[in-house]
């Protein structure tokens, strides 16, 4: 049985084998696997008798629900708000792409970070703000940014 497999029986044990598991079982998958490929889409169709359009059309809505290609295990989502630009977005992206030598949309060649534009993050009044998988990091200065991403590369996030 594959992982994906337990994922969802796992899901449907849980909440039954209704429409309202599919978000869930949509984030587990991208939780564990960091994307949604076409074969996790289809089976997870099949198992809850999901047309595979209605399944990819959810999971596309969703901008935290990457179905193009794998992101790194640390995905790094910066705010693209015109509030973010006017309190120094550029600023907070460009140290970001120097201390990762990556740009928007990149992975870096380990696959240990992705960097991505995210619509509003919903901490405007502490901007600049950025993401990396589901902790917040608000009032980013370029300094504070290379502090951060020195310690996720050194896997001492309890620093922070």
């Amino acid at each position: 049985m594959s992982d994906v497999t337990e994922i969802i029986k796992k899901q449907i044990n849980q909440s039954g084998k209704k429409r309202e598991v599919l978000l869930p079982i949509l984030q587990s998958i991208v939780e564990r696997d960091h994307y949604l490929s076409s074969e996790s889409l289809l089976q997870v169709a099949k198992s809850l008798d999901i047309s595979a359009a209605d399944v990819y059309g959810t999971a596309s809505f969703y901008s935290f629900l990457e179905t193009n290609k794998k992101l790194g295990k640390y995905v790094i989502r910066v705010c693209k708000t015109i509030v973010c630009d006017m309190q120094g977005k550029r600023e907070i992206i460009e140290a970001i792409e120097n201390c990762l030598d990556i740009r928007i949309g990149e992975t870096t060649r380990n696959n240990k970070f992705s960097l991505l534009y995210t619509n509003c993050l919903g901490w405007c009044h502490k901007g600049p703000v950025m993401l990396i998988n589901n902790e917040v990091y608000t009032e980013l200065t370029p300094d504070k940014v290379r502090r951060i991403i020195n310690a996720y590369k050194q896997n001492k996030q309890e620093e922070l």
